[in-house]
């Protein structure tokens, strides 16, 4: 009798092992008329009343372009996995303080911005969704996601409890979560769970209320799902989060250590690695790309699955593009000191994530998938995977047109140059209706009676500076072998010039606003010339009155709109940074993705048609700019590059990419 209980028992496990395997997930846990969420108690997750072991990957719906979402959430639930976790831009979706873009709006980021659209097309690809509206997210994103107008009022005081900063939460959450609280589980959509802040445990000083304001905003708005923290240590007391909620963990190795403490603070829950970090991301200058050992992320996630009957959510899955000016970076120094300078992360965000920046499978594609296939509970139909996009070389292209640095002033708005009695940061222009500038690059001018040898002294602008005599380039080290470049630095400049009236312009490159920091204090992230760092510039030791800033913000439309081109070949000895230079080829097929080899030029940004594709710079390690095909056209395409130092004298296309040499573990 005994055994024919095992078989029995065997037959019905079999049975209904097979049955799952038949049905998608929406099948298996959708199948009542009253759903009921996401719990997590008794060390287990439930969702309407089953057992799931969370499989998720991160991709944030704002690093890739919306034509190709489902092509990437379609990959992540060929894995096996079974939910999609995407953060959220405030600085995106209120571009300019109480305007709001949830893809309806004419910024160069809208298309990127309908979150419903992401959130059905996910639950059409049968995914399920983790979202993480911060209001601060960190992510290698500019200013960790905050608007950078949050910094015109000098009693802002980011990540605390400050009322100014809590009314500003109160605002964007009372925008954005109407917009996705209807997609919640219990209503038939394919929230899940959604998270409080981003790993609050390391910031000081930590305030409760500002939590409880942020859960109260999702429960006021209809988001009455599971809610949650994360954070990279545990230990009693250390207050990143609120009673009652599930805590998760972020690391990339060594899981016992951190989920030993995690289980200590947290023996009744289940565990969820919240990031998993599949690479790690890459700044300017170094040496290698940003990665991780593909084999210590195999045995990390088996040690997650097998030790701790563990849910896990790959950060990345797929990590994108930082388009335009978005990527984040970080201090060097004290973070927010008057010192301290800015590292800035490359455009691309691979992240050496299982699925690249292109959306192509890589070994840890493979071991992920492996492993889900064992461990994943329940066992539930998936898809096969799509094929890999085609990449073409397109034929290089010679320069055709141009504008040069005389040329693209004139192009600028009479709005967007200000005669202010002293330099004030980009944040504080009295433009944009009142919000400042975010975006691209500030010039501080002043049009004087100079005599040679006058002393030119200029105190700690943020982050790269340039410094231009009537529209000349001036070399401060960036021609050398090795550049050094002008950094956040004091620089007293003996004039090259001749007695009378000469135009100076100090030129200021926004390097990034750092994402990260430990107190509020370390969001001060004013760039240009900010007066609350020491920023400021001095004519023979007397700092100047009088001066005109110049906002050159790089706009799609101001772009798209630039007019009086001249000819390259009319006269190419012209051609010197800073300049525009613009060239136009047909594709006379569908567009395939591209990359664009940018090694032939020093430092600036490239437009594709109009848009922003990120920045470039010979330091490296990335060397080739990631195209996604649809942002190209069937017939006539144009490509724009502004160089800020050496042009090149062509633009070449690759079909492979090149983010410099490979990580070594």
């Amino acid at each position: 009798m005994a055994v024919i209980n095992k078989l029995l028992a065997f037959t019905l496990i079999f049975i209904s092992t097979v049955k799952c395997q038949d049905q998608s997930v929406y099948q298996y846990f959708a199948d009542t008329a009253n759903l009921t969420g996401l719990v997590a108690e008794n060390q287990e997750f439930r969702l309407n009343g089953k057992y799931i072991r969370i499989i998720s990957g991160a991709i944030h719906y704002f690093r890739v372009h919306p034509d190709l979402w489902r092509d990437r959430l379609r990959k992540l639930r060929a894995t096996g996995a079974n939910t999609v976790e995407s953060y959220v831009p405030w600085n995106l979706h209120e571009p300019r303080k109480g305007e709001f873009d949830f893809g309806n709006g004419s910024n160069d980021f809208s298309i990127f911005l309908d979150v419903q659209r992401f959130l059905r097309t996910a639950q059409e690809e049968d995914l399920l969704v983790i979202i993480r509206p911060g209001p601060y997210i960190c992510a290698e994103w500019e200013y960790g996601g905050y608007p950078s107008w949050l910094q015109r009022d000098p009693d802002m005081q980011i990540r605390s409890e400050g009322q100014p900063y809590l009314d500003r939460v109160k605002i964007f959450l009372d925008a954005f979560v109407p917009q996705i609280s209807d997609f919640k589980f219990t209503n038939g959509g394919c929230i899940i769970a959604a998270q409080i802040e981003n790993e609050y445990g390391s910031f000081n000083p930590k305030s409760t209320h500002y939590l409880e304001t942020i859960r109260q905003g999702f429960l006021d708005n209809g988001l009455d799902c599971l809610h949650f923290t994360c954070d990279n240590h545990f230990n009693e007391g250390s207050g990143g989060s609120l009673p009652g909620l599930l805590q998760t963990a972020n690391f990339k190795e060594n899981p016992d250590q951190i989920l030993g403490d995690l289980l200590r603070v947290q023996p009744d829950k289940p565990i969820m690695v919240m990031e998993f970090w599949t690479g790690w991301f890459t700044n300017w200058f170094d040496e290698r790309r940003g990665g991780s050992d593909p084999s210590q992320f195999r045995q990390v996630l088996e040690t997650i699955f097998s030790t701790y009957n563990g849910s896990v959510n790959f950060y990345m899955f797929h990590g994108g593009t930082n388009f335009g000016f978005t990527a984040g970076g970080g201090d060097v120094g004290d973070i927010g000191a008057p010192d301290a300078y800015a590292v800035a992360d490359i455009t691309s965000y691979d992240y050496d994530a299982p699925l690249t920046e292109a959306g192509d499978y890589t070994v840890k594609y493979e071991f992920a998938a492996e492993l889900i296939s064992q461990y994943e509970n329940p066992k539930l139909r998936r898809p096969l995977r799509p094929i890999q996009s085609q990449k073409t070389a397109y034929p290089t292209l010679q320069l055709q047109r141009y504008l040069n640095y005389t040329d693209i002033i004139m192009e600028i708005p009479s709005s967007h140059k200000i005669l202010q009695d002293k330099p004030v940061s980009m944040e504080l222009l009295p433009i944009n209706n009142g919000n400042g500038q975010t975006f691209g690059y500030i010039i501080y001018r002043k049009v004087a009676n100079f005599s040679p040898g006058d002393r030119y002294k200029v105190s700690r602008p943020k982050d790269l500076a340039e410094l231009l005599i009537d529209g000349e380039l001036v070399d401060t080290g960036f021609t050398n072998a090795q550049p050094q470049y002008w950094f956040n630095d004091i620089h007293d400049i003996a004039l090259n010039v001749s007695s009378g009236e000469h135009t100076i312009d100090l030129f200021v490159d926004v390097i990034a606003r750092t994402n990260w920091g430990g107190r509020w204090e370390h969001f001060n992230q004013q760039k240009g010339l900010p007066e609350i760092t020491g920023s400021k510039i001095e004519i023979n030791n007397i700092e100047i009155q009088g001066v005109e800033i110049i906002a050159l913000e790089f706009t799609q439309a101001w772009v798209n709109g630039l007019e009086n081109w001249k000819t390259v070949e009319d006269d190419p000895a012209a051609l010197k940074g800073p300049c525009l230079v613009q060239s136009s080829f047909t594709i006379p097929t569908t567009p395939t993705d591209t990359f664009l080899n940018m090694s032939g030029w020093h430092k600036g940004v490239v437009f594709v048609n109009g848009f922003n594709v990120g920045r470039y710079w010979k330091v490296g390690p990335q060397q080739n700019l990631y195209v996604p095909a649809p942002l190209l056209n069937t017939g006539i395409n144009t490509i724009i590059v502004f160089e800020q130092f050496e042009p090149s004298d062509s633009i070449v296309f690759s079909n492979i990419p090149n983010l410099g040499p490979p990580f070594l573990p």
